[in-house]
């Protein structure tokens, strides 16, 4: 039957030549959005490889060695295209990208520098306000990403919506930060083993968790999905029971019995520092939020129609999981205990110290588990992260273009070895100017999230501007952010604050300086990816120059390309499916309208 499917399919569309084992995306003009948006291929047979491979006589089953070395393989068709990628990823594994990808060592490490820097009122206010720009930015790049669900998203939306050079310079910065973070995260995992046993080389650990993250990506875009899915799901657990926890031991139900209460609040105080104080928590708060925009990173190997839910819902799991958890942190741990500035190990976290303040033996044990499984989250999400940027940009033609090869598996396979070879530079755990060299690497792609976000701000309030010049309705979008253009327009001045904020912090730190020379290098620490970015910026406005005989690219409102990649469907079906699903919730009761509209 498969077989007689795919001949059938073969005669309509010489595109669908190729067979897929998985439901993928193939937009047809004429069809139903429901019905035929989407069409899903059965497994191939040993048939089915000799018609795609163009044999007529009958080939013996290859063992899983072979299978293996054909998966890299280019494509049977030998096209150069990213519909090479393989739509498998579920609206659950969506959710738990975007968590893995934002809850790591920012939330259980850096929150205690927070908490020393600002006090326990300015967690909230920073995580709340870094929270609030988050809305808009994830609601306005998911209507996007509906529209055109493209490898890269915002990679490709930059080229699109502002300028080549802008989105080269922001998706190379982009990368540079996930190249760096990787080794970063594969020393911490090792360091953090010390926790238990420090009799072992860390090198060795080093070694386990590098072949491990590196594997993990080879498995395509299912088995990264499927790993982040566990990995989120241990550290959501373990966050639920946290909060749990804290709320009995603030109410004195702890081994003391001693209650807690407000005490903290009002001795040392909420606020530590004053106003700088809550600027370098905002600051701290943008970055522990990295990686939540991966949701619609993965937009080229996803079901479109499952991003809208799991692009609403990522935003409140997110916050529900920063905000409620650090303020209950607040109420137990006092900003000034020393161990909250004492580096940047798991004995720094406020989890772990919050717990051996009320003499919980076994838990820290527990909680410093979880912050390895975090850290080994965050570390899988970087190569994931910077191979399909590069993937994105290769196509776009901003970088050669071999970075954007997807073997015969649909996996960016330039883009995953270009990772893991930056992997590498976790080997110099042992070297003694192993932290000055990453505090300069680190440094050189310091702004990327800010910078990123900004760029999404930018492009949707652009993207919004041209539907209108160009006469299009919101009614032929399938999915609308639910704080329209102005709230891309607050994100956009929420980050732009946010940029200025990691200026002043740079310029006048909390504590001083000790002398001239540390001031300088603090500075450029901060503000060295800024320089980065503006040398980039004019080296590709020269080549640009050279390729093309103009220096600018950005369009007209009107003659902005909102078609090319764009999800071709029925718009009067579709509009009639708004309208059906607009009376339904009409007849519903208030929460139930409430949650559709968020969730």
């Amino acid at each position: 039957m498969a077989l007689e499917n795919s001949l059938s399919n073969e005669g309509e569309n010489k595109q669908n030549s190729e067979i897929y084992e998985f439901t993928t995306f193939e937009p047809k003009a004429l069809d139903s959005y429901k019905s035929s948006s989407f069409r899903t291929f059965t497994k191939q047979s040993k048939d089915d490889d000799d018609i795609a491979e163009g044999h007529s006589s009958y080939q013996p089953p290859r063992n899983i060695f072979q299978r293996c070395i054909d998966s890299f393989k280019p494509p049977l068709d030998g096209s150069f295209h990213t519909h090479n990628l393989k739509r498998t990823l579920k609206a659950r594994h969506l959710i738990m990208i975007a968590i893995g990808g934002s809850i790591g060592t920012g939330l259980f490490i850096g929150s205690g520098q927070a908490l020393a820097s600002g006090g326990p009122l300015a967690l909230i206010i920073g995580w709340s306000i870094a929270g609030t720009q988050i809305v808009g930015t994830i609601h306005g790049l998911g209507e996007i990403t509906v529209r055109f669900p493209v490898v890269g998203a915002f990679a490709n939306y930059s080229t699109r919506f502002l300028d080549p050079s802008i989105s080269f310079v922001i998706s190379t910065i982009y990368v540079i930060q996930w190249f760096f973070v990787l080794p970063l995260e594969i020393i911490a995992s090792a360091m953090t083993i010390q926790y238990w046993n420090q009799s072992i080389d860390p090198v060795v650990w080093v070694a386990i968790f590098y072949c491990v993250i590196v594997s993990i990506n080879l498995f395509g875009a299912r088995g990264f999905g499927e790993a982040e899915f566990l990995f989120s799901s241990i550290k959501v657990i373990t966050i639920i029971g946290f909060i749990i926890l804290c709320i009995v031991l603030i109410c004195g139900g702890g081994p003391d019995h001693d209650f807690v209460g407000a005490r903290y609040w009002h001795d040392p105080g909420c606020l530590s520092h004053g106003f700088p104080g809550v600027l370098s928590v905002l600051v701290v708060a943008s970055y522990s939020l990295g990686g939540t925009e991966m949701v619609c990173l993965a937009s080229g190997e996803t079901n479109p129609r499952e991003l809208p839910s799991a692009i609403k819902q990522t935003f409140w799991r997110i916050l529900f999981f920063f905000l409620i958890s650090l303020t209950l942190i607040g109420f137990l741990v006092p900003y000034t205990n020393p161990n909250l500035l004492g580096g940047s190990s798991v004995n720094n976290s406020p989890f772990v110290i919050a717990i051996k303040l009320h003499h919980i033996k076994a838990l820290p044990s527990i909680v410093n588990a979880v912050i390895l499984i975090s850290i080994m989250s965050v570390g899988n999400s970087c190569i994931f992260a910077s191979s399909r940027t590069l993937c994105s940009m290769a196509h776009q033609g901003l970088i050669p273009k071999f970075f954007g090869y997807i073997d015969r598996a649909g996996r960016p396979l330039t883009g995953i070895l270009t990772n893991s070879l930056f992997g590498l530079l976790a080997f110099l755990v042992k070297s003694s100017s192993m932290g000055e060299v990453f505090d300069w690497l680190m440094a050189i792609a310091g702004l990327a999230t800010c910078i990123v976000w900004l760029s999404i701000n930018i492009s949707h309030i652009r993207f919004r501007l041209a539907m209108k010049a160009q006469g299009k309705s919101l009614d032929e979008l399938e999915f609308v952010s639910a704080v329209g253009m102005w709230g891309s327009a607050y994100s956009a001045l929420i980050n732009s604050l946010i940029l200025i904020a990691q200026f002043y912090c740079a310029l006048w730190p909390i504590g001083g300086w000790k002398d001239s020379s540390e001031r300088a290098k603090t500075f450029f620490q901060s503000y060295l990816c800024a320089l980065i970015m503006a040398f980039l910026f004019v080296c590709h406005k020269v080549f640009y120059r050279y390729k093309t005989g103009k220096w600018w690219a950005i369009m007209d409102l009107d003659k902005i390309d909102l078609e090319t990649d764009r999800k071709n469907i029925d718009i009067d079906v579709l509009k009639q499916e708004i309208a059906e699903r607009n009376r339904h919730l009409q007849a519903s009761p208030w929460y139930v309208r409430w949650y559709h509209f968020w969730c």
